[in-house]
């Protein structure tokens, strides 16, 4: 129980990296869409580098056991995924998108994670599939205000994403990798078409 509170506050720690763009925006500290795009790249390629050093050479850390679940320790770990995702969401779309699609990653997930049962169901229960939508629209919702329909898009994408798993083969998608991506594409349709 304590290691997964642990997990779920690393995962909003994510959240820093929205806060850190908006705050620089905000004091006009140079930090351009672009060049936040190139630090997130850098960030990633970090994370690629950490687990392949985990999972090719043996790097052995401490916190490894900590922050990774048992099903994790041979394969590549969902935080890889999750600095992935982010990525792809900065790389692809447009602030007003990416940035809630990043934050419905860092918060909506531990938060739906919080009422869940933990259980392995292939579609998660509606208590967790109305909170991940409810958190993922309030989230989306100062950055999307203008347009309903984007918030309401954005958020469906990413309680899809969370409460639906993803089977490709045997393999589960990590929906570390799923949130950001399905929120973003959903609203940029709704703003794109609707």
């Amino acid at each position: 129980m304590a290691d997964e509170l642990k997990r779920r506050l690393v995962h909003a720690s994510g959240s820093g990296l929205v806060a850190l763009y908006l705050l620089a925006n905000y004091f006009d500290f140079g930090l351009t869409w672009a060049r936040f795009g190139v630090l997130m790249v850098v960030l990633s390629l970090g994370v690629i580098g950490l687990e392949f050093l985990r999972l090719r050479v043996g790097l052995e850390w401490v916190l490894y056991d900590k922050l990774t679940r048992e099903y994790e320790q041979d394969q590549f770990a969902g935080y890889g995924y999750y600095m992935l995702s982010m990525t792809i969401a900065v790389l692809v779309f447009p602030p007003e998108i990416a940035l809630p699609a990043m934050l419905m990653l860092a918060l909506g997930d531990p938060i739906s994670g919080a009422v869940s049962d933990d259980s392995l169901k292939f579609i998660k229960g509606p208590k967790v599939l109305v909170t991940m939508f409810v958190v993922s629209a309030i989230i989306a919702a100062p950055f999307l205000y203008e347009t309903p329909l984007a918030v309401v898009a954005a958020a469906f994408g990413a309680t899809v994403a969370d409460g639906i798993k993803l089977r490709i083969g045997d393999y589960i998608v990590d929906d570390n990798l799923t949130i950001p991506i399905y929120a973003g594409v959903l609203a940029w349709l709704a703003l794109e078409f609707l």
